[in-house]
């Protein structure tokens, strides 16, 4: 049976640019912002634009860890490993460079 015999899906699931599975939906995505957190307690949290599979590329190499990023300030910011801020979230490191969002 070849893949073009197949019945078309409207939706898969996929994972986000930290790893989360979400459901794709190929008919219309949102434009991606200049600034987007995976944290819903963020102001710059959409949850539109995590109903599709976002990448994130740094410095020409895509990243899987990204918390957040900002493409005109040129930064990401992803978690540290084992350290905790006093609320118990991990701590953010922020990585600088050449951002680029994209829908897979």
């Amino acid at each position: 049976m070849s893949l073009s015999a197949l019945p078309a899906l409207p939706t898969m699931p996929h994972r986000n640019f930290n790893g989360r599975i979400k459901m794709t939906d190929s008919s219309s995505r949102p434009t991606l912002p200049d600034r987007l957190s995976v944290n819903p307690r963020s102001k710059f949290y959409d949850a539109a634009i995590f109903e599709h599979e976002v990448g994130i590329k740094l410095n020409g190499k895509e990243r899987f860890d990204v918390e957040e990023y900002c493409i005109s300030e040129g930064w990401v910011k992803v978690a540290s490993a084992k350290a905790l801020d006093r609320r118990g979230q991990p701590l953010l490191l922020t990585v600088k460079g050449t951002v680029e969002a994209f829908y897979r």
